[in-house]
């Protein structure tokens, strides 16, 4: 392909996204279908920051392409070989309305098959990570028996030069992989009929950043997948870093990240602690009160032992609930060892919900003392406490809302008490900021078998979450 024929075609694919002022739209892009035959094209939208956008061809009434939001691939375009002025408005906009944008006169050329993804930040002037097309011609070759040929493209915006692992076997397969680079257009033959682990490294020395599960690759498939997103946004967030699978009928969908466990140490007679699954030590030498670092698993759910790390004997074993992609839990490790009842060790399992666009302070209170009653929470004045609704009637093992609930900034005297009570049991001072999304766990025993009553602050704004203890007052 020359040097025109390329410029021509990012030409036309940049029409589909240069444009501000859109509105997002969540119905699936559509095209027509009655332009002629000679050419095929076909837009990616994978720039998470772009809004929806409708493309038209001068002199047509309806719209070549409609409500291309971020995520979705427009089906091909079949063209007849020609010249074009390809014009731009809002998604949604009448056909009569204003041109947001236009090429100018655009020759199409005969034979042309190409993907074209748009990536990038629309919003930004750096050359490093403006919004810009890929155009990527496609000549996929055949994988081979058994196998299903992927593309991968790297698209996201703030993620430096990563390595791939394939399978999550610490041995990497491509190296040095730039922003706005690709695999290349032949594919990389992978095995099919079965789930796939892709890791991303990064840094001068290499460490694991994250991880993917694949869905089942299906015997001889042709897949772009582009690596998109956000890494500094939240993993559940629409345009948090992920995966986005393109077949040849369009986007399959995005793939989020493998989900995230911090464990949490709350059992008030339990020991330091390993914990293992599957014979695997996820978490070394945990201790009351410490937080352990990020563990990141496949989708789905898990049986965990823990074992004193004195001994190595097995203390107590639990089952996590199922763990979901793109999601990130507080794993609290909880009740007697040796306790029976309700009062038996138990593995408590929240997912972090924060809104995550208010600056408020956001704080969900969780009961985690498993010999304390029915509790409410709330400020504390002259020994009488006011509880706080959404704190209120709070029992062993539950959490207040998922959200979070919004407190003032600054040093807050916080009151325990027995529900309907207004006498506190315990009495802290916490400090709260703009911006803070932290759990309060009521951890440790009220009646003294163990570690003492008291609360754990979970920072989860950072990332590794962090823990801090917090003393009742005297």
């Amino acid at each position: 392909m020359n040097t025109s024929t390329r410029i021509m075609l990012l030409l036309l694919a940049m029409t589909a996204f240069v444009i501000t002022g859109c509105s997002d739209d969540d119905k699936s892009p559509t095209t027509v279908t009655d332009m002629g035959k000679g050419a095929m094209v076909r837009v990616v939208h994978a720039s998470p920051d772009a809004p929806a956008v409708d493309v038209y061809a001068e002199g047509v009434a309806a719209p070549l392409i409609e409500d291309l939001a971020y995520g979705d691939t427009s089906p091909y375009l079949e063209l007849a070989a020609g010249t074009y002025n390809v014009q731009l408005r809002a998604a949604g906009s009448e056909p009569t309305s204003g041109i947001a944008y236009e090429t100018g006169d655009l020759t199409i050329p005969e034979g042309a098959k190409i993907t074209a993804a748009a990536v990038g930040l629309l919003g930004s002037m750096n050359e490093a990570d403006k919004f810009r097309v890929m155009p990527l011609v496609e000549n996929f070759t055949d994988p081979g028996a058994g196998m299903a040929s992927v593309r991968i493209i790297h698209a996201s915006a703030d993620a430096p030069t990563v390595a791939l692992d394939v399978g999550d076997d610490a041995t990497v397969e491509v190296p040095d992989f730039a922003r706005f680079g690709d695999t290349g257009e032949a594919g990389v033959p992978l095995p099919s009929g079965a789930k796939l682990q892709i890791a991303i490294w990064a840094g001068s020395t290499l460490s694991r950043v994250t991880a993917f599960t694949t869905p089942d690759l299906p015997a001889g498939a042709e897949l772009f997948v582009f690596a998109t997103g956000l890494l500094g946004q939240a993993p559940r967030e629409m345009d948090g870093f992920s995966l986005l699978a393109v077949g040849p009928d369009g986007s399959i969908g995005f793939i989020r990240q493998n989900p995230v466990v911090f464990a949490l140490h709350s059992s008030p007679n339990a020991p330091a602690v390993d914990i293992y699954a599957g014979g695997a030590e996820l978490v070394d030498n945990l201790n009351f009160g410490e937080i352990s670092a990020a563990i990141q698993v496949p989708p789905g759910s898990y049986d965990l032992s823990f074992r004193a790390n004195s001994s190595g004997a097995e203390a107590a074993t639990a089952t996590t609930p199922d763990l979901a992609a793109g999601q990130r839990y507080l794993a609290v490790a909880s009740g007697f060892l040796g306790g029976t009842g309700d009062e038996a060790f138990t593995l408590l399992a929240y997912a972090d919900g924060f809104d995550l666009d208010m600056m408020s302070p956001l704080v969900r209170v969780i009961h985690a003392s498993p010999d304390a009653p029915a509790v409410d929470v709330g400020t504390v004045s002259g020994g009488t406490v006011t509880a706080v609704g959404a704190f209120s009637n709070l029992a062993y093992r539950q959490g207040s809302e998922a959200t979070g609930t919004a407190l003032p900034v600054g040093m807050l005297p916080i009151g325990v008490a027995a529900t309907g009570g207004t006498s506190p049991v315990a009495s802290f001072t916490v400090g709260t900021t703009s911006g803070l999304r932290g759990f309060a766990v009521a951890a440790g025993s009220l009646l003294g078998n163990g570690e003492t009553f008291r609360l754990i602050v979970v920072d989860t704004g950072v990332f590794p979450w962090a823990a801090a203890e917090v003393a009742p007052n005297l």
